[in-house]
């Protein structure tokens, strides 16, 4: 076994006794996706306050709520359709709580540039959501682009743990709006080629 697979072994089964405690406590899943979103809340305010270090540590914490909410519905067979909806929609309210603590922190010191940096960065966020919600509509999957919330959340918590926030902050806005532009072209490949599927069947219903 190497160094990194131990590693990732070893987390695992922390990771697993956590789950095991949590199902065994019986704890709502939902309620576990709800103490997360009040954990980044608490980042939000580390965060407007100019305590990046700190605020990262926190993020990292309701993190580790993220990772245990699903697997302790799996586990206690408590998955359902409102549950899904309910995490996706909770992950948007932590996403944008956490750029809002940078938006007031970046106004309280006048850096008028990282207000408007932050707010593309919002944007580019929610619509990497939606772009995916709304061609899931349409075609069966849209996972295509690299940046998701997972790796939105690390290169924050990369930004506040390292002082270099603003970097942090310019990757996600270019990537995120990359990978909005990404999944519109994968979603009109993939309508077109249902569309002329559904073109070439005609013909062949109507013999």
């Amino acid at each position: 076994m190497t160094f990194t697979r131990g590693i990732g072994w070893f987390c695992g089964k922390i990771l697993e006794k956590i789950v095991n405690s949590l199902a065994l406590s019986r704890i709502h899943p939902n309620v576990l996706t709800f103490i997360g979103l009040v954990i980044n809340v608490w980042a939000a305010f580390l965060f407007a306050a100019g305590r990046f270090r700190t605020g990262a540590l926190v993020v990292i914490g309701a993190g580790l709520f993220d990772m245990v909410d699903g697997r302790v519905a799996r586990e206690t067979n408590r998955v359902t359709r409102f549950g899904g909806f309910w995490d996706s929609v909770l992950d948007r309210y932590s996403d944008l709580c956490l750029f809002m603590g940078l938006l007031v922190y970046y106004a309280s010191i006048n850096r008028f540039f990282y207000i408007v940096l932050t707010a593309i960065v919002m944007t580019g966020s929610v619509m990497v959501s939606y772009t995916r919600a709304r061609a899931e509509n349409t075609i069966p999957k849209c996972k295509v682009g690299f940046l998701e919330r997972p790796e939105r959340v690390v290169l924050i918590i990369i930004g506040g743990l390292f002082g270099r926030m603003a970097p942090a902050l310019w990757v996600i806005a270019v990537l995120s709006n990359l990978t909005v532009v990404h999944r519109m072209i994968y979603t009109w490949q993939e309508t077109k080629r249902l569309e002329d599927a559904q073109l070439r069947a005609v013909p062949s219903r109507s013999l």
